[in-house]
């Protein structure tokens, strides 16, 4: 459970229960970190929006290269929930997650592209503290992606980072997308959530 409760629908006004019914409709179920930011209805709209902003503007790199990015943040940082969540959306979008348990490997492993493992790379100097990038391998970026690529990469990358860190500092883990039993765990306070399988 986090360490602070999220808003159960019943207890939200009418906007947050929009909020709510769309998220449910699109992921099958309230994200919990969005159940916890609903205590502050104006950063929950400002989050809301800004996710859906990147989500729309973010359509320069391939989704591979973009999602194993952000799924190695989520893994290099020990978010479950975003590891969770991030697994799923991958599947959403076709591509295979069972690669995912190579990851640790990417540098070497023939299951990920020259594309995909300068992402990946990006993503760990990135999230090293203090960060590692270097100007070769933005250059490198650069040519491999385009100068519009780098950018989308690194703010995806950034992103990422902010989810997980707030979801690592609030308690926030996994809810059980990638096993599909987040269908059955209902927003926060309206029943007794149950871990997820898996």
């Amino acid at each position: 459970m986090p360490r602070i409760p999220g808003v159960a629908t019943k207890d939200g006004g009418l906007l947050m229960r929009l909020a709510y019914r769309f998220a449910r409709r699109r992921y099958g179920a309230v994200p919990e970190p969005f159940t916890v930011v609903a205590h502050h209805p104006p950063l929950l709209r400002a989050s809301a929006t800004h996710e859906l902003m990147a989500e729309r503007a973010s359509r320069t790199l391939p989704v591979s290269v973009r999602e194993l990015a952000v799924y190695r943040t989520a893994v290099r940082l020990g978010c479950s929930w975003c590891v969770d969540f991030g697994t799923m959306l991958q599947k959403h979008e076709g591509l295979d997650v069972e690669r995912l348990k190579a990851i640790d490997d990417y540098a070497t492993s023939p299951l990920f592209t020259r594309p995909e493992r300068l992402a990946i790379a990006y993503a760990d100097a990135m999230t090293a503290s203090p960060v590692e990038v270097t100007d070769e391998q933005v250059a490198e970026l650069e040519r491999e992606l385009g100068t519009k690529g780098v950018l989308e990469l690194t703010y995806q990358i950034g992103l990422e980072n902010m989810r997980a860190r707030i979801n690592s500092a609030l308690d926030i883990t996994d809810q059980g997308f990638t096993s599909g039993e987040a269908c059955r765990v209902p927003v926060p306070a309206d029943a007794v959530r149950t871990p997820a399988a898996g």
